[in-house]
């Protein structure tokens, strides 16, 4: 495996690949990661056998942090995840400074649409899918992949690139990864090293509250009676009683992350974000 910082590196390294499978990460790895860099060495490997290269990005995009964010604090293992990166199929590690990708002030940015990037968590977090947008798309036009995976718990995240790279032409495959799940049923996130042995014991809380959501909504729809709006609220209301700070307990539309008001026919999704202490957590559910 090779080790690259610039972009000069990056493409002597890749040159002749012929295919290349792309796995964009912000480091601190778990085994979430890990999924996605052995369904990117898989889908390298049977798209073509002969010649294909996997990359790894890790890079802590400061644009996607607010400004009362941890991206001072937020965990840097870099010679860990490239050992990690290593044992699971990983051929080049792309690793460049602020310097390297942003060698001057970013002026021209990705400005995603306000219907699928104001909503949600980026209602939460102003900017954060511009930020999101702005990297991942310097990222595509660097590493030139065929193949980009991303994990599906980040849900918005993955609808927001999927969008893009549709209107934008881009000629990449973009995979969704299924959530990795502690067996406890908490989503494996790089942020869950923030919480306490305790906080860690409650953090499954707010998956059992989207299955809670789910089974509920689903039942509803079954019988013609789902009100959606009282069962967010119950779900909240159930989270702030066990003392978290919740930003959102949702049901939405698959398609578009619209709203549902009533009995809907289509693919649902469950979301959630709430904080737990100091530290924040995303978890979601397709119904």
């Amino acid at each position: 495996m090779q080790i690259v910082h610039t972009l000069a590196d990056l493409r002597r390294a890749l040159h002749g690949a012929s295919l290349r499978a792309f796995v964009p990460t912000m480091g601190n790895l778990h085994d979430g990661h890990l999924d996605l860099m052995r369904l990117a060495r898989a889908e390298a490997d049977r798209r073509s056998p002969q010649g294909a290269k996997t990359v790894a990005s890790i890079f802590v995009n400061r644009l996607q942090f607010g400004p009362n964010e941890d991206f001072d604090t937020y965990p840097r293992t870099f010679e860990r995840d490239c050992e990690l990166l290593k044992a699971n199929g990983c051929d080049v590690v792309f690793a460049p400074s602020e310097k390297d990708l942003y060698p001057e002030p970013q002026g021209f940015k990705v400005h995603p649409p306000a219907e699928l990037a104001d909503i949600l968590e980026g209602a939460f977090r102003p900017g954060f899918f511009e930020g999101v947008s702005t990297v991942v798309h310097k990222l595509f036009n660097i590493v030139q992949p065929d193949v980009a995976v991303f994990g599906k718990k980040d849900y918005q995240q993955l609808m927001v690139i999927r969008r893009m790279v549709q209107q934008m032409a881009l000629p990449i495959d973009i995979i969704g990864s299924e959530t990795r799940r502690a067996e406890d049923g908490l989503a494996l996130s790089s942020r869950n090293g923030y919480l306490s042995a305790e906080e860690r014991a409650e953090a499954v809380q707010l998956s059992m509250a989207l299955k809670g959501l789910a089974a509920a909504a689903r039942a509803g729809n079954a019988a013609g009676t789902l009100d959606v709006a009282a069962l967010e609220t119950a779900a909240m209301d159930t989270l702030r009683q066990r003392g978290w700070a919740p930003d959102y307990i949702t049901l939405r539309r698959q398609h578009d992350l619209s709203p549902v008001s009533g009995p809907c026919a289509e693919p649902l999704v469950v979301l959630g974000a709430a904080k737990l202490g100091k530290t924040r957590l995303i978890d979601n559910l397709e119904v």
